[in-house]
């Protein structure tokens, strides 16, 4: 059920209290939690006051309620116990890097102390410098007790270079934030750069292709056979494989694999939005909006441009049209509007599913309205407001549940580290722009999107 495009589109054609266990975490504000079903927004202060508290609610799913051993995200956290993988225990090395993210923000908003954050960190890298990884690349998830590859599939028990590439793109961000202003602080911006540095992007281009893979298992070899060509939520990928000192890959790799040599040009414009890249299965009505969230934590769009487009216009409109079609309501779901709206892979009334406009089956995901906020502030605020005012139906512990349906009132207490992450990190970016600051700061990723022609 893996919720990136190797499954997405399969699918498409036949995924509080914020209190820490060492006390690091400040008191929770004033409004009630959970929500009830009678408390409004209006009852919060100011919109920077609902702010604070959502993200500090989100963020926790990576402090309080990650795995002891590593300090990374758990893959899920089901509320009712009910684990039928079994995987509790299993960490997720893409959804860690948001995590990571979150927690800089969280670090900076005084919702846990600098040392503690720093504590935190060192744990997390420490604990990866001794996971499995397959040359340099971690795979999708492990074992958090033991640090071993837990298989995804049968033939991918190997490197995943796309979860790995959203992990480190979240260490980057804590390398310039941790910027050595102490020992504790140097060791960990070397310990960064070690991970880094181990990272063989140039490995992952399958003996010098002009594209890079996916995937590689040390029993299956390059079995999974899955080239990254865009548009989805991979461009992350290319970005720091040009940008890596040790490892990189040449610009051929992005221009004919990543842009199918201008073949990821669109015309497509849904409600009049020019999506401007074309959407991988998803090419007249855009894709499941994780895809505007993934590469974008760290990534700043703002300004950004190459000869194929302008990526804040990629985003905003991919986020826009998604409102807009959700606003329009073609399927006339109970419940969706201006403040019930967010199409992206979660949770669904059928198990896990790729929901996008092309796929609508009347769930609602509130990641996909609340980490679009620095795209579309108006309506994901509008969104944020009629999600909270639900009530406890759909809140919990970490807050919003992965996914609920209003058309028949449907959700269950579960979280997936992949939409909960997401949210602290990109309602941070829309309010200071913390973590494209310190992201696009690194000089290794300014050469890098200078090499592949960038301009920002």
């Amino acid at each position: 059920m893996k919720r990136i495009a190797i499954f997405l589109f399969a699918a498409l054609a036949t995924l509080v209290a914020c209190k820490s266990s060492n006390n690091n975490a400040i008191d929770e504000p004033t409004p009630p939690s959970p929500p009830q079903a009678e408390v409004r927004p209006s009852q919060f202060a100011s919109d920077d006051a609902l702010l604070d508290y959502i993200e500090k609610v989100h963020f926790n799913y990576m402090w309080d309620g990650a795995e002891p051993t590593s300090g990374l995200a758990r893959e899920r956290i089901h509320l009712d116990n009910n684990y039928p993988q079994n995987d509790r225990d299993v960490v997720t090395t893409g959804g860690s890097g948001f995590g990571i993210a979150g927690l800089l923000a969280a670090c900076e908003r005084g919702f846990i102390t600098r040392q503690a954050c720093l504590q935190r960190l060192t744990t997390i890298v420490d604990y990866l410098a001794r996971a499995d990884r397959f040359h340099g690349v971690w795979p999708h998830w492990l074992y958090g007790p033991s640090g071993k590859v837990k298989p995804f599939g049968q033939k991918d028990n190997g490197g995943d270079l796309v979860e790995s590439c959203f992990l480190m793109q979240g260490l980057l961000c804590a390398r310039q934030y941790f910027n050595g202003t102490s020992d504790a602080e140097r060791a960990l911006v070397e310990k960064i750069n070690a991970l880094w540095h181990a990272m063989e992007f140039d490995w992952y281009t399958r003996g010098g292709q002009e594209v890079i893979y996916w995937h590689w298992s040390p029993d299956y070899g390059w079995e999974m056979n899955f080239p990254l060509e865009g548009y989805n939520e991979c461009l992350i990928v290319y970005i720091l494989a040009a940008a890596s000192p040790t490892h990189s890959v040449p610009a051929a790799c992005y221009h004919k694999g990543w842009a199918r040599s201008g073949g990821i040009k669109s015309t497509a414009a849904p409600f009049g939005l020019p999506l401007e890249v074309k959407h991988n299965g998803a090419e007249y009505t855009g894709g499941p909006l994780f895809w505007a969230h993934y590469s974008w934590i760290g990534l700043d769009p703002r300004n950004l441009k190459d000869e194929y487009a302008n990526y804040w216009n990629v985003v905003r409109n991919h986020a826009l049209s998604n409102y807009q079609y959700c606003v329009t309501n073609p399927k006339q779901y109970k419940g969706y509007g201006p403040d019930c709206w967010g199409l992206t892979a979660s949770y669904s009334t059928v198990g896990y599913s790729a929901h996008c406009p092309g796929n609508d089956l009347g769930v609602i995901t509130p990641t996909a309205a609340l980490s679009s906020m620095p795209y579309t502030p108006e309506q994901s605020m509008a969104a944020l407001k009629g999600f909270y005012a639900q009530g406890e139906w759909i809140w919990g512990k970490y807050g919003f549940y992965d996914a609920f349906s209003p058309q028949t009132r449907w959700t269950v207490p579960h979280y997936l580290a992949i939409d909960q992450c997401t949210i602290a990190p990109m309602i941070e970016n829309y309010r200071t722009g913390l973590l494209w600051r310190l992201f696009m700061s690194c000089p290794e990723v300014q050469q890098g999107l200078t090499n592949l022609g960038f301009t920002y």
